[in-house]
């Protein structure tokens, strides 16, 4: 090769080294914050999606906290400190009105200018409603969801029982099928008993279906009377029927699906992610024995339910929130809700999604869904829910740990939310 041809490449390959490292300088690195539960390895799926399309951006995911307690005690560090590491942030449907009052999120309203309306009118309205505070978009929805009744279709068919529609059933069924299969290690029902935010859920789902709530129409506390009560009335009777696992004051979100993935629970008060987890893992040993109805009702009730999900703030403190605006608007599209519906079986925010024909064949049980995620109730909206979560979560737990009676429980949870909600 002449001295000429090996100059000529010699200053090709310096200029590609050159074009490459002001490629990669060029490159605009998002980072974003999500809890484990939530199936980060889902996210960079997608992740790979928006940048082999865009091919500027860099999207890094960090994942932390196994609850969404443990989540926020690290955001409450690095946001309290105006850390701009993070970008883009995963947050629970009940932190919205907590970070528009911290201002950690950054209000959306100016990047989505005159497409605003049009883009919320998509979302399901529980959805819409929960990331407006005051009139400002904190944040968009990432994925819907609501708890149900998981159950075990093949054990119920083996006893010639159809799914439970009051909480009485269930109990009678329980116990009925612990009795026939001898299985010590079998649950009845399984919920969130630990002192996490499930376990508000556990202490409302009963509330809300004896016809009471937390709070009235004025926003004052409404803790009082039969409905009030009937949450430690129920899971009395379940501990003392056997219905409960013994350990029901441990049990985490997570826990449950485990356990009930290890064929060892009847029924579980369980959120959208489980079933993907129950078909798709390969240590499951219940695929294709579980069915997914509504949560049961009190004889003299209606059927009620929680409404959980996940939404995508960006920091108020990112370096690149434009560029995260972007992403946070792709992530919260319907292909992405689409994808997620496949991957996960996470619920999708936007109602058509519910019927597509690829999302049907992945989740079945997604054609009743709708409408329970539809009739879910919020948990109260507050600047202070933290407080007002450890309150109720704290107190349900002790009851069910056997280390404060219903009277006890109900009293302090009355006592210190009263001045919460004046």
């Amino acid at each position: 090769m002449s001295i000429t041809r090996r100059t000529a490449l010699a200053v090709a390959a310096a200029a590609a080294i050159v074009a490459g490292s002001a490629s990669a300088q060029a490159q605009t690195t998002l980072k974003i914050f999500t809890g484990g539960q939530q199936r980060p390895d889902v996210m960079r799926q997608i992740l790979d999606v928006y940048m082999q399309r865009n091919p500027g951006i860099r999207a890094e995911v960090e994942v932390g906290g196994a609850t969404s307690e443990q989540q926020q005690q690290y955001l409450n560090t690095v946001l309290a400190s105006r850390d701009s590491a993070l970008d883009i942030i995963l947050i629970d449907v009940i932190r919205p009105a907590q970070w528009a009052a911290a201002q950690w999120a950054e209000p959306l309203d100016p990047y989505l200018g005159a497409e605003k309306d049009a883009m919320m009118a998509r979302y399901l309205p529980a959805y819409r409603e929960a990331n407006v505070v005051g009139g400002r978009v904190i944040a968009l929805p990432y994925f819907a969801d609501s708890q149900f009744l998981y159950y075990r279709k093949d054990l119920l068919q083996k006893y010639g029982f159809q799914p439970p529609r009051t909480w009485d059933e269930l109990i009678t069924q329980a116990q009925r099928i612990k009795q026939g299969e001898g299985n010590a290690n079998l649950q009845g029902f399984s919920t969130a008993g630990a002192p996490i935010e499930g376990t508000v859920c556990t202490y409302l789902v009963p509330v809300w279906g004896s016809g009471g709530n937390l709070t009235n129409a004025q926003g004052r506390l409404a803790l009082d009377g039969a409905a009030a009560k009937r949450p430690f009335e129920l899971f009395a009777r379940m501990k003392d029927t056997g219905v409960l696992p013994n350990n029901i004051a441990e049990i985490v979100t997570d826990r449950i699906r485990l356990d009930f993935q290890a064929g060892n629970v009847i029924f579980a008060q369980q959120w959208g992610y489980a079933w993907n987890r129950f078909q798709a893992d390969a240590d499951s040993q219940v695929k294709d024995k579980v069915g997914v109805v509504p949560l049961p009702s009190f004889a003299d009730g209606q059927p009620s339910t929680c409404i959980g999900g996940w939404q995508l703030a960006v920091s108020a403190f990112s370096r690149n929130k434009q560029a995260a605006v972007n992403l946070v608007r792709f992530l919260s599209s319907p292909e992405v809700s689409k994808m997620q519906a496949i991957l996960a079986s996470h619920l999708p925010v936007f109602p058509d999604v519910y019927t597509d024909a690829d999302v049907l064949k992945a989740n079945p049980w997604f054609a009743e869904a709708q409408p329970v995620v539809r009739a879910a109730r919020t948990r109260p909206v507050s600047p202070r829910y933290t407080e007002v979560s450890d309150i109720i979560r704290s107190n349900m737990n002790a009851f069910l740990a056997g280390t404060r009676n219903a009277d006890q429980a109900l009293a302090d949870m009355t006592t210190r939310l009263t001045p919460i909600f004046r």
